[in-house]
């Protein structure tokens, strides 16, 4: 049984990063699908009639023939559009993160983020969910480092296709750790909470470093697996169903 550390505990000199994920963790809900309907109601209402067309998309990933990634992809084509202005999409993900923040953020998950900054922490947010607003989202929690799935920008474009892995699973570990050697934090200690099992690279990331780990508002295989292997489960606040649920 791995030994957990408290939460206000320093582990030693080494540098501590407290690592989060968002969506259900940090929040109570999803945030794409908010997004989503943010963009269509502020800036292209008419994109609404291409539902069909993405639904084509979500079907073709629940047979298998479409990646996470190429869904995500997909969807970004025909709801926000091919190419955006990289300016346009951080005012209006900056818009979207006022609301979004204010109506969804957990009050434990802000506690939390306060308490771990308070211990001297770094913070970062490490998120499939796309950087181009939830960087605006962790602006708004207090959180300045962002790990999530880009978009491939060319020049002041942002376009739909993915820049790289979409940061999922055993892809955001893998962020997670670049951004730490680019950081050169190679040796700093990690702690690591999340509301899903896909994350457990990322657990076992913390648990190899040093750190500590916690489950929030966990799926029901992260509930499992915290059950076998001694980790803490923590509920902060009622979940909502969103598009996608815990994808």
């Amino acid at each position: 049984m791995a030994r957990q550390m408290p939460r206000g505990t320093m582990t030693s000199n080494r540098t501590e990063i407290a690592v989060y994920d968002l969506d259900r963790t940090l929040t109570d809900t999803g945030s794409w699908a908010h997004f989503i309907r943010f963009w269509l109601r502020t800036q292209a209402p008419w994109r609404v009639l291409l539902l069909p067309l993405v639904a084509l998309g979500g079907l073709a990933y629940a047979l298998g023939l479409m990646s996470r990634g190429g869904i995500k992809s997909w969807s970004h084509r025909w709801l926000i559009g091919g190419r955006v202005r990289a300016a346009d999409m951080a005012a209006v993900a900056a818009a979207f993160a006022d609301t979004f923040v204010a109506a969804h953020a957990l009050e434990p998950a802000r506690a939390a983020l306060a308490a771990d900054a308070a211990a001297g922490r770094r913070l970062l947010i490490a998120s499939a969910s796309h950087g181009f607003y939830v960087r605006a989202i962790a602006a708004r929690l207090g959180v300045a480092d962002v790990v999530a799935t880009e978009a491939v920008r060319d020049g002041d474009w942002l376009l739909n296709r993915l820049d790289g892995d979409n940061c999922y699973g055993a892809a955001k570990r893998v962020a997670v750790e670049q951004w730490l050697g680019r950081q050169a934090q190679g040796d700093a200690v990690v702690h690591f909470t999340s509301d899903h099992h896909s994350d457990q690279p990322c657990f076992d990331l913390a648990l190899e470093r040093g750190g500590r780990v916690l489950c929030v508002n966990p799926s029901n295989e992260l509930a499992a697996i915290a059950a076998v292997r001694g980790w803490p489960v923590a509920q902060w606040g009622r979940i909502k169903g969103s598009l996608f649920e815990r994808a």
